[in-house]
Parts: structure tokens; sequence; C-alpha cells
């Protein structure tokens, strides 16, 4: 059972695993002193682990290295760990002199991750290993238009995911749901989702009614803010310093994540940093979702877009798009890539990120709308400091799952700041 069940900063709390089931919440000041041998052990295996999750295949030498703990501190933990299923050995380094070191690296059979997006027209589901392997994943139309709907049709789906592909076998860590709004950070309660019409919705809550007996760990985060942590958790040591995540989809919206040990999103006092879509761009502009007029998301959105072109819901943009004639579809895409451009550019200067990624279904329209949003932004994006590197954002075409793997993720960094195993 779930004694607990809250929306989790992997930063400022941290879960304690008393059985199998059940989960605990306490905050981060452990009363514990910070000379207990026990604590000290589980912050060693910590720092393993996470330098194995950035750097995988290296040896304990390299592991010593790395974390600055001794070659026998670093023995002793690995052995833990390689008997609880979280490490396992690979092949002997060839290495000049001294013993060759074994490779060590995340261990991909015994542990599950599960992400969720509940978005505007889908459930996207993703089951993956400890790395971000994907080992199942299912999108299908969201039934219902109620948070309730949405939980129990999750809660089936779920069930269904996990009694599938051999998954049964794996032990669940925990499960994270990405929702289309801005979630109240320290507290599991989605504070408005303007594409869904959803108003102060505690989903957690929903969720565990329909599956009481899932076991793990349970997050909530706004889908864009999860889309940003996967993208640089997953990453290794590929991980920029810091990446912003452009959710271009029905919505417009971004999320901004800094690299750290573990990394720490960046959500604003009340959830709302990165909700670029109900930035302001003309007061006196068309009738948004969220009540103003003239969001960014009027300029340049797939509802929009939409009531632009007169194409139904229940038909896909791109298909749809290029389905009508050029002559009627190039003045509208070229406007809203230019809006998006001109998002970007403002993005740039004022979080000033070392890593732009633009996802979502906007960006399978093609060169007609993606070509005039980079062009915008690469022409604008150095007049202030001329010296300054040229960002070139990096554009999935492929970005369906994106927010469920970053939920997954987060399930990942919230188990490692709560990680305690046998001594």
């Amino acid at each position: 059972m779930i004694r607990t069940i809250v929306s989790l900063d992997a930063i400022c709390l941290s879960v304690r695993y008393r059985h199998p089931g059940s989960i605990t919440m306490i905050r981060s000041s452990d009363p514990r002193p910070a000379g207990d041998l026990n604590s000290l052990k589980q912050r060693n295996r910590r720092a393993i682990l996470d330098a194995l999750r950035r750097r995988p295949n290296m040896s304990r030498t390299d592991l010593a290295r790395e974390t600055g703990l001794t070659k026998v501190t670093v023995g002793s933990a690995v052995t833990t760990l390689l008997e609880s299923g979280w490490l396992e050995e690979g092949t002997l380094q060839r290495r000049r002199g001294g013993r060759p070191g074994r490779e060590l690296s995340l261990d991909e059979h015994h542990h599950l991750l599960v992400g969720v997006e509940v978005g505007v027209d889908e459930l996207r589901l993703l089951a993956c290993t400890l790395s971000g392997v994907t080992l199942s994943q299912r999108c299908l139309p969201r039934a219902g238009t109620t948070p309730d709907d949405a939980a129990r049709q999750l809660a089936h789906e779920l069930i269904a995911l996990l009694d599938s592909d051999g998954l049964d076998a794996r032990r669940l860590l925990g499960v994270g749901v990405a929702l289309p709004g801005p979630v109240m950070p320290g507290e599991p309660l989605l504070g408005l989702a303007p594409n869904l019409g959803w108003h102060r919705v505690r989903f957690l809550d929903l969720l565990a009614h329909h599956l009481p007996a899932l076991s793990g760990i349970r997050l909530m985060d706004n889908e864009s803010s999860l889309a940003a942590f996967g993208e640089l958790y997953f990453a290794h040591d590929r991980a920029s310093d810091s990446l912003l995540f452009v959710s271009a989809d029905t919505g417009i919206g971004s999320g901004l994540v800094e690299n750290g040990a573990p990394p720490r999103i960046i959500r604003g006092v009340h959830g709302l940093a990165g909700e670029i879509g109900h930035t302001l761009l003309d007061p006196d502009g068309t009738l948004c979702h969220c009540g103003n007029h003239g969001c960014a998301e009027t300029l340049v959105s797939g509802w929009r877009l939409r009531q632009q072109l007169g194409i139904d819901d229940d038909r896909d943009l791109a298909d749809a798009v290029a389905a009508l004639p050029e002559r009627q579809t190039a003045p509208v895409l070229a406007r809203a890539g230019r809006a998006l451009g001109m998002l970007l550019h403002n993005l740039h200067h004022t979080l000033n990120p070392a890593e732009i990624v633009i996802g979502g279904t906007l960006t399978t329209l093609g060169p007609a709308f993606m070509t005039p949003a980079l062009a915008y932004f690469a022409e604008s994006q150095r007049r202030l400091l001329p010296q300054a590197p040229l960002i070139t954002p990096r554009v999935l075409t492929q970005s369906q799952l994106t927010p469920a793997r970053g939920a997954a993720a987060l399930v990942m960094a919230t188990a490692l700041a709560a990680l305690e195993v046998s001594p």
C-alpha cells in the first residue's frame, strides 16, 4: 500500500523504503548525525550509482577517481549494489600495466521505471530500464473528458502494461505522470490545464483510487518540465549544463532543467515557470483558452492552426495540412513559425540555456513551419552578444513519448535519492 502520495522534488524530498510496496516521505534534513556510518554508506552508494548513470562502463578504479572515494569504499559499495540488483558487471577493461578492471553499469534486468503522459487527446505509457532503454510503450486515444475518466483509463492501461512483455518479473520502482499544465511545487496539485479544461486536480489521488495496490513511488509534474528532465538525465556524459525543452503541440510550453546530482527542474513559486504559451504578445488579440487575449498560443499552437485552416480535432494535423493547397497553408505556417522563432529568442535571452530541444507534433509540419522558426532565431539571437556561440536547437521529429520518458527519469532520480539497501 502507499502511505503517502505526493509530487516529489528530487532535491527537497526523499523517499525511504520500509518494505516492498510501501513508502514514507521524509524531509531531507535527516535527524541522524552526519557521521552515522549507515547514512555515509548510503551516500556513497548513491554517488556510485549516479556516476555510473552519467558514465556507464567504468571500473572500480575509475569510480574511485570519479567520485573521490577510496578503492576500498568503492569495492564494498559495489559488492552490495551488485548483490541487490542495482549494478551488473561487464567485460574486462584492457589497460597498460596493472590489473584489468571489470566494467560496471546499471543493472538493466531487475528494475522497472514507468512514465505516462495524460495528453490532450492521448494517453502515452512507457516502461524502461534504469538507463532509459524502452521495454514497452503504448499510445491510445484518451476516453472521456474528466480527470476521473483519465485516471480510470490510465489505471486499466497500467495494469495491462505491467502484466505484459515479461515486465511482471521486474521490480517496479514507481510511476511518474506528465500533465499538460502547471503543477504546484511540493504539492501534487495540477493548478490548471487550459486545453483540457481541468482546474485544481489532485490526479495522483484519483489514480490511487482506481489503482490502490500499485507499489513504489508515484509522482506528477508538468509535461514540458519532465520532457526536459528526461532529455538531460538520460543523456549520460553528453548532458549539458542546462537544457530547455520547448513543446510545440496542441499548446506551447517549455521546461528548464539545470544539471546536477540530481538535475533540478526550475518550477517557480506557483509552478508557472515555462508556461510560455500563456505569455502575452498582443493584449488586443485572439481569446485564448486560459481566458486572456493575445497569448503566444493564439499565434502558434496546434489548436490555433486548426482554427485558422479549418481542420477538425479528430484529424491528424500534419496529414490534414499536407492535404490542403500550399497557397492556403504556406502563409499560415510561416507566420506561426516566425512566432515560434520569436519565443525561442525570448527564452534564449531570459533563461539562456546551454541547450534547446524542440519537440511536439508541430515539428512534423516540416520546413514550411520549422524553417521560419529556426531562421528567425538564428538571425536574432546574437545581436545582443555577437561574440556568443550560436545555439542551434535540436529538433525531435519523434517526440511523442518524450514527456513519459522524462516522468520515468524523475522516478529514477527520486529512487536514487531515497536509496536504502541492506548494509
